[in-house]
């Protein structure tokens, strides 16, 4: 064999080698970073649903910024620590949650948020599942009775 022969082998020897310690040393971990300790996050409360941004956040304080959209109905902000599903929470016989039930614990709330008013909590949120809701029941102009929650006035949250 000649020398030009085993000096490309040592060269393709080489350069295989480093590809081979750049990749062991690169990460391919592709994994969503941890959310950042705390902060703000933006809710939206209006006829019927709760909105979220973001829809997750790391353990810490935590200021939930709340916004009523209405258009017609005052609403509340109710932030419960829970593994229960929250879409289907204890409730009452009018579709209000049993806010003492078991497997839930309420953290904090605002009530009587005006249409078009933003009123702010901030609690100091554990990791684990919450359920922030709207549970207010009101009777209609017609006697209906309105269970806001019952209508869809929820919606999970995560804490990291």
């Amino acid at each position: 064999m000649g020398r030009g022969n085993a000096s490309r082998r040592l060269m393709a020897l080489v350069a295989g080698l480093a590809l081979v310690l750049l990749t062991a040393c690169s990460s391919d971990d592709t994994s969503t970073p941890p959310a950042t300790a705390g902060g703000t996050v933006a809710i939206t409360l209006k006829e019927f649903a709760v909105a979220t941004v973001p829809s997750s956040i790391g353990a810490g304080s935590v200021t939930f910024d709340v916004t009523n959209e209405g258009p017609d109905d005052v609403h509340e902000f109710v932030i419960i620590k829970t593994d229960l599903d929250y879409t289907a929470l204890p409730a009452d016989e009018n579709g209000a949650v049993s806010e003492d039930g078991e497997g839930m614990e309420v953290i904090d709330e605002i009530e009587d948020i005006a249409v078009g008013d933003t009123q702010s909590v901030t609690a100091d949120l554990a990791a684990g599942s919450y359920a922030l809701i709207c549970n207010i029941t009101q009777t209609e102009p017609d006697d209906t009775l309105e269970a806001h929650y019952a209508e869809g006035m929820r919606t999970g949250f995560t804490v990291t």
